[in-house]
């Protein structure tokens, strides 16, 4: 299998337009690949906040067509990464999210014929008690995408986990993707360089302890002022580092054999001896 990861840069400069015209000449350039993935609010900047609420798209909006056709004309499946979704109920507002949430940071998903195969509300807003946290509501359901084997060997399907940047640092959203099947975890992010070292240690880990590749895409340049840490980075099951991109705008383009997660977890087979339904001592 053949992974791009497209960590592009995001400059207060360019405009939305441009950028999205941009993303998808990089999409289509990956033609060949069978996975192709973006970061999370790289049309935006996922600390632009101030943006989210001017910049937010129905899920069928501008970005939904431009990626739709870019899969298309790519024949990849396409992780477009994350957009500010703007939901019915706040369509017409210029105040943004209300107190549960009317925008979400929606992850999009596509085959290679241009359909959308699936949308990731993320369930971990980052900010504490400021921005995205209180700007987005929270996604509630755990999403995976079955991606079919070619037709010579369709022993190669595999099923893809989604997450997105700050679900990054909690394991049991991912104990739960991999329940649901998932070998292949896919994160887009906006994570920023000062947190560097958290990105990749997280990265191996969530794959180590799941057993399963992390494909890990970051962006490039700096949102609302935030250097973002770049180093997009593929984990195999075992925790090694099959590519890593640098800290400026790059395509990271690994392959892998998906079925060495059923030769990891068959070789050593530790989610067998997991401990479920724990509970904390009684006082």
């Amino acid at each position: 299998m053949r992974a791009s990861l497209i960590q592009i840069g995001v400059d207060e400069g360019e405009s939305v337009d441009s950028r999205r015209r941009r993303a998808a000449s990089l999409v289509r350039e990956q033609s060949g690949a069978d996975l192709v993935v973006l970061p999370e609010l790289w049309t935006t900047g996922a600390f632009a906040y101030e943006e989210f609420a001017t910049e937010a798209e129905p899920l069928q909006g501008l970005t939904y067509e431009v990626m739709a056709e870019a899969a298309r004309d790519a024949g990849v499946w396409l992780h477009a990464g994350s957009i500010p979704e703007k939901t019915a109920s706040d369509s017409g507002s210029a105040a943004g999210a209300g107190p549960h949430g009317s925008l979400y940071n929606t992850s999009l998903i596509f085959s290679p014929s241009g359909e959308l195969a699936a949308a990731y509300r993320k369930i971990h807003r980052f900010g504490f008690d400021k921005g995205e946290a209180v700007l987005m509501g929270a996604g509630a359901e755990l999403v995976t995408v079955r991606l079919p084997g070619p037709a010579t060997t369709p022993g190669l399907a595999t099923t893809l986990g989604l997450a997105t940047c700050y679900d990054l640092r909690f394991p049991e959203l991912f104990r739960g993707l991999v329940d649901a099947g998932a070998e292949i975890l896919v994160i887009p992010a906006g994570w920023p360089e000062r947190r560097r070292s958290h990105w990749t240690l997280l990265a191996q880990a969530r794959a180590v302890e799941n057993q399963a590749y992390v494909l890990a895409c970051g962006t490039a340049g700096s949102h609302a002022g935030v250097p973002q840490a770049g180093h997009s980075i593929v984990v195999d099951p075992w925790g090694e580092v099959l590519g890593e991109a640098g800290s400026g705008e790059e395509v990271l383009t690994v392959e892998f054999d998906p079925g060495k997660v059923a030769a990891t977890r068959e070789q050593f087979p530790a989610l067998k001896d997991r401990m479920l339904g724990l509970r904390p001592p009684a006082r």
